[in-house]
Order: structure tokens, then C-alpha cells, then sequence
């Protein structure tokens, strides 16, 4: 049929590429491109695209290396912190041993450059006890926080008012006194004795006194009651009757003696009440008038214990009875700050 078309047995057919210009439009514009296309073009998009790929995977590399500095940066302060509670509370627990006097060399210690505890043990008897100064109202008693409050530069009329809310506060019964304040819609006083020193905040009267900075310095609720004179402040001496400014300088002087400080070394060697009596110049009649207000060497003690690891601080301070012949202390309150 048609024209004879004979292959021979090794013949190969040959096609020969189209004539571009023999191909439609859109062909002829296709071949032409890929003919045109360049090799280094591909090449720097690669490595454009290889760079990118770089380029985040070490941004991810750096996010988790600070991660991970992050939280070792937050670990390491969680242990210093931990390591300067644990030296505060071991110099607390220095403190509390029965043969630990104040101004001990034990207690302070420098574990290394970067971690020590530093204790400071006063006694509590030092500071006034408003419970035992308020109980009974005994105006004996009564007097020596009105000294101290007029002292502070306390008026008359603000000082009356301070005392009355006070008594109103604690005693058992709603009559209210000339300058008082009894329970009310939005005041509600307990009618027992104050719990804590910082309760003072709540009574009327007493607003502007416990705003002033260390104002709870010469307070407490929990030494045995009258005025410890190895340790009281120059404001608590001067609040006990009798008691001058000249006086009060010159004990204090030789209590504390050459270094100015209480509970060191070189303080004065007192024994009991009669050596004191004999340092303030007074005779036993004039001592007389407050021989039932003060005592010596009370067995209650307050302790500060200062922790540090490295820049972390941390604070223990508690207070404790540490009778005579007895060796373990009572702990009367703890507070970790």
C-alpha cells in the first residue's frame, strides 16, 4: 500500500531535533528559554537557600544555649539563696547552745570568700513588755510607757489618747474611757492582751507613732516582764523613775565600756542588782522605787542570724528562754525574712 518503505535488519532511525521555526508559537518561545537558561544563577540561589538554612539553624542553636544559660543563671541563684538560708539558720543554731554568750567569736564565721553567717544575740528583757506594762493598769507601770511615749515627743492630749485606746483595747469590758475608743461598726478591739507588737497599728491613737521608721525597736511581748538593765536602750532607761539624763549616759558608759557596744568583751563585770544600783550612785532607799520594775540578765534573748552566699542574704530572727541549769532553749518565735 502506498510508497515501499524497506529498513534494513542494523538500521537505526534518526529523528532530527524540529526547526524552531517550523513549531507553534508558545513551543518555539519555550525552547528558546531553557536554551537560555543560566547555570550560575542556579548555583547562587542554592546557596542563597543553604545560607537561609544556616542562618536559622543557628538562630535556633543560640535560642536554646540562652535557655539553657537562663536556667542555669536561675538555678545558681535558687542555690546561693538556699545556702545563705541554711548558713542563717546554722548560726541560729550556734546561738541557741547554752554555753554561746552574746559577743561570742562563734558567732560569726566565714565559711569561704563568698559565704559566712554574722549573729547578733541581745536580750529581749532590754525592751519594754507593753502586756506586762499594761496588766492591772498599775499605774507605776502605766508611767513608764507614758516617760517613753513623752520622751518620743508625744503631747499630753495625744499621749492620754494613745493610752486610753490601749487599755480600751485589751480590757474585758465595752465602757469606754474619757480618751478612749470601744467597738464600733468598723473597730473591733479584742478585749484581751496584744498578741503581737505590730498590733499597735490597729489601735486609735497610735496611728502616727507606728508610721515613724523603727518605731517597734524598744517593744516586745515576750521577755518575763520588768526591765532588763544589762541590756535596756538609753530611751528605756530614761522611762524607769528616777532615772536622769546624766545618769542614765554615765551607766551607760560603763556598761557598755571602752568600744561603746553591749554584750562584748570589755563590758562591765555586773554580778546582779546590787552592783547596778552601785554604778547608778543610787543608795538601797532610793533604788528602792524601782527594784520591782527592773531586773538582770533576763533568760529571754533575741537572735538575728545574717546568712550569705555570694550576693544572696538571708535573715533568721527568733527569740528564745534560756533558763539557767537548763540545756535546751525554749523557742519562743522564729521568722525566716
Amino acid at each position: 500500500m502506498g510508497s515501499h518503505y524497506s529498513v534494513g535488519e542494523n538500521t537505526v532511525l534518526k529523528m532530527s531535533p524540529p526547526n524552531p521555526k517550523s513549531l507553534p508559537a508558545p513551543l518555539r518561545g519555550a525552547m528558546q528559554a531553557g536554551e537560555t537558561r543560566n547555570p550560575k544563577f542556579e548555583s547562587g540561589a542554592a546557596l542563597l537557600l543553604a545560607l537561609w538554612a544556616l542562618f536559622l539553624l543557628s538562630a535556633l542553636v543560640i535560642a536554646w544555649a540562652l535557655e539553657i544559660d537562663s536556667r542555669l543563671t536561675i538555678s545558681g541563684i535558687a542555690n546561693r539563696r538556699f545556702e545563705a538560708e541554711a548558713l542563717a539558720c546554722s548560726g541560729a543554731e550556734v546561738a541557741m547552745h547554752p554555753d554561746v554568750q552574746p559577743g561570742s567569736p562563734n558567732l560569726s564565721r566565714k565559711i569561704d570568700n563568698r559565704k559566712s553567717y554574722q549573729v547578733q544575740m541581745t536580750g529581749e528583757g532590754g525592751r519594754l513588755n507593753l502586756n506586762w506594762l499594761i496588766a492591772g493598769e498599775d499605774p507605776t507601770r502605766l508611767g513608764i510607757l507614758r516617760r517613753y511615749l513623752t520622751n518620743k515627743g508625744i503631747d499630753i492630749n495625744e499621749l492620754n489618747r494613745m493610752v486610753d485606746c490601749l487599755l480600751d483595747w485589751v480590757d474585758p469590758d465595752d465602757l469606754e474611757r474619757l480618751n478612749g475608743a470601744e467597738a464600733s461598726d468598723d473597730y473591733r478591739p479584742p478585749n484581751h492582751l496584744l498578741t503581737r507588737v505590730d498590733e499597735l497599728k490597729q489601735i486609735k491613737g497610735w496611728e502616727d507613732f507606728t508610721s515613724r521608721p523603727g518605731w517597734e525597736d524598744d517593744f516586745t511581748l515576750s521577755s518575763s516582764g520588768p526591765v532588763d538593765l544589762a541590756w535596756a536602750s538609753r530611751d528605756v532607761l530614761l522611762a524607769l523613775p528616777g532615772m536622769t539624763e546624766g545618769l542614765v549616759d554615765r551607766f551607760l558608759q560603763f556598761r557598755r565600756g571602752p568600744d561603746g557596744l553591749d554584750g562584748t568583751n570589755d563590758d562591765a563585770p555586773y554580778q546582779n542588782l546590787d552592783d547596778v544600783r552601785a554604778a547608778l550612785g543610787f543608795s538601797p532607799q532610793q533604788f528602792s522605787q524601782i527594784a520591782g520594775l527592773v531586773i538582770f540578765r533576763d533568760a529571754v534573748f533575741r537572735i538575728v542570724s545574717v546568712g550569705r552566699s555570694g550576693e544572696a542574704t538571708r535573715v533568721v530572727r527568733m527569740v528564745i528562754r534560756r533558763p539557767t541549769n537548763v540545756s535546751v532553749p525554749q523557742v519562743i518565735s522564729w521568722k525566716e525574712l
